[in-house]
């Protein structure tokens, strides 16, 4: 089997999840994972199929044929992920008063102490009582052997007097 990563993007409309999942079904590949969403309007996602070697040039060709309705980039997937699955794996949430630059704050205060970044969302969304804007991350990360997960929560909070952040480990 070859694994291969798309990525789609396209105007929001019923259906498209269901077409894309009928050519890749038809060409005789597995959806394995993906994270889709709809964001102002438009459709994004991002999904990993397995699908038979033989296959694989055959699929890439249809989802050619989604042109038009959505932007569709096929990846070939790494044989191995060459990533470090040494270490431990954690969850943050940070939530505090949104503003500029935040994202850009704690990937690069998680990449300066070497903890990988395995899946994030965001969201910011109206502050109920006190106005203004709320900014939310869920993040599962991995942190390497011999860096203190205590540190890796401690350096974030540091960011911003107004950000809270919760650590749970995932073993």
């Amino acid at each position: 089997m070859t694994t291969l990563v798309l990525t789609v993007v396209g105007d929001d409309r019923a259906g498209l999840v269901a077409t894309v999942a009928e050519i890749v079904g038809a060409h005789g590949g597995n959806w394995e994972t993906s994270a889709l969403a709809e964001l102002s309007g438009a459709f994004a996602g991002i999904i990993e199929v397995s699908v038979p070697a033989t296959r694989a040039d055959e699929l890439r060709e249809a989802l050619s044929v989604l042109e038009g309705l959505l932007s569709v980039a096929v990846h070939a997937g790494a044989v191995s992920s060459g990533r470090d699955e040494t270490g431990r794996r954690i969850s943050l949430t940070v939530l505090g008063n949104d503003r500029t630059g935040i994202v850009h704050e704690i990937s690069s205060a998680l990449g300066a102490q070497g903890v990988s970044i395995e899946r994030m969302s965001t969201e910011t969304r109206d502050a109920a009582m006190a106005g203004g804007r709320l900014f939310e991350a869920t993040v599962v990360a991995r942190v390497p052997a011999g860096v203190d997960v205590a540190d890796v929560a401690a350096r974030i909070e540091r960011l911003a007097d107004d950000l809270q952040v919760d650590v749970a480990l995932e073993d």
